[in-house]
Order: C-alpha cells, then sequence, then structure tokens
C-alpha cells in the first residue's frame, strides 16, 4: 500500500549547480544521475555493495533534515571529525504536512561518540543518565535504540545490524514494525537479510548504476545468505581451494 501522504520525509530534490564538478560524489554512479527520490513507505530501505552511495545518501538526508552529522536527535550539536559531504547542501526535502514529534540519527561508525554525547547529556537537569559504556557494544547499541524510539518520529538508521547478533536483530526488527505502526518512518542502510525481511517495506537498490526498487528476494543478502547456507561445504571448499592455489604460486 502507498502511503506517501502520511509520511514525514516524502522525498527529495537535488540541485546539481551546487555540487562542485570535480566532486568525488560525481563519481558515485547510482547518486550523480539522481535529481530527486520519493518514499512510499513507512519503512524504506536502501541495499548495495560496499561503495554503492548508500550511507553517502542517507548521510545527507539526515543533515538536510537537522541530524548532527555524526548521529544522535536534533539537540546534537558535538562535532569529532567532519567528514560529512556537501550533498546536504544541495538537497531539498520535500516533507510530509505532519510534524514529526521525535527523530533520530543512528549510525554504527560513529556509535562511541554518540554514546558519549548521549551520557554527557543526559547528566543535565532532569536527565536520565543510560551508562551505555557500562554495557557490551550490542547491548548499548539496542539500547539506545529502543530509548528512542518513539511514534511519530523519523528515524535514519546506518547499518544498525552491525554490532547486534542475529536474535537482537530479530528484536530491532520487532521495534522498527511496532513504531513504524505508530506513524513513525524510518529510512535504513542494511545488510542485513533478517532486518530486510520486514514485510511491506520498500527495498532500493543502489547496485545498478540507478536508485531502483527491488524485492527481498532480489537483494544480495538474501541470495548470498541462502546461497551459503544451503552450499556451505562446496562453497568453502572452492573458495579455499583457491585460495591455497593462489598462495602456492
Amino acid at each position: 500500500m502507498d502511503n506517501n501522504g502520511q509520511l514525514h520525509i516524502k522525498g527529495f530534490q537535488i540541485d546539481w549547480d551546487v555540487i562542485e564538478t570535480d566532486s568525488y560524489l560525481q563519481k558515485i554512479e547510482s547518486i550523480a544521475g539522481l535529481d530527486q527520490l520519493e518514499f512510499h513507505k513507512g519503512i524504506t530501505f536502501f541495499v548495495g555493495e560496499n561503495g554503492s552511495g548508500k550511507s553517502t545518501l542517507l548521510e545527507a538526508i539526515a543533515v538536510a533534515y537537522g541530524f548532527n552529522p555524526e548521529g544522535g536527535t536534533r539537540n546534537y550539536k558535538f562535532s569529532t571529525y567532519d567528514s560529512h559531504s556537501e550533498l546536504c547542501n544541495a538537497m531539498r526535502l520535500i516533507k510530509g504536512i505532519h510534524k514529526p514529534g521525535w527523530g533520530y540519527f543512528l549510525r554504527a561508525e560513529s556509535f562511541y561518540n554518540v554514546a558519549t554525547a548521549e551520557d554527557e547529556y543526559s547528566r543535565g537537569p532532569g536527565g536520565r543518565p543510560q551508562h551505555f559504556h557500562e554495557k557490551s557494544h550490542g547491548e548499548s547499541f539496542l539500547a539506545m535504540a529502543q530509548s528512542n524510539f518513539k511514534p511519530n518520529g523519523v528515524y535514519l538508521l546506518d547499518e544498525p545490524e552491525a554490532a547486534l547478533s542475529p536474535q537482537r536483530q530479530l528484536t530491532l526488527l520487532l521495534e522498527i514494525v511496532e513504531c513504524a505502526r505508530a506513524q513513525s518512518q524510518f529510512i535504513i542502510v542494511t545488510h542485513s537479510p533478517i532486518l530486510l525481511g520486514i514485510p511491506d517495506a520498500e527495498i532500493l537498490t543502489f547496485d545498478s548504476g540507478q536508485i531502483c526498487p527491488c524485492s527481498y528476494e532480489e537483494t544480495d543478502s538474501y541470495q548470498v545468505t541462502e546461497m551459503f547456507i544451503n552450499n556451505r561445504e562446496q562453497i568453502l571448499h572452492r573458495l579455499l581451494d583457491v585460495k591455497d592455489a593462489t598462495e602456492d604460486e
């Protein structure tokens, strides 16, 4: 079912005149030819090989929306390393008529910095310290997600499965679905065949040189996982034989 009209972020447009002609963004095939994109579901996944532009685009959406480039809420203002691209300056978001009550940008690669900032902010007036650094990486990552997922919110997640076991990924899946049913919107970069299995989510692949919708079964995450599980011995035998032969040369 198409519910674009109910989304907080309905899509975006990109003005390439704002971006330098020698920018590395011009060399990312899936992004370089992109002038606009619409979202149609409460949960949208970005999938594709490493370097295909998924995280670059998600980061630009996040910064254009007002999130800190390293993650957190729109109130977070810290910075440890300024690495985001100029794409956010060329992007105009198309927002829905309903104003979200909350939002969060969660990045696997900068989670330690966000957890540190979260602990510091929570020590202020009215704060409730979460002590994320006293938990395991996976436990603290999931706890941060769970404490920030609320109804009527906007959530941008970059590889949220990175710190999570398969069981914890199922827990996260349930949290995402329940929050999306409460009028929240998720845009998620992932390689997880577990998270990608969420029913009725929109999956956009970056692997064909342009951003295109695809089915769950068409994703590399599903196909490679299925192939490995069903043919583990043959695949490992072939890979290790090739490696041994190469090392003997």
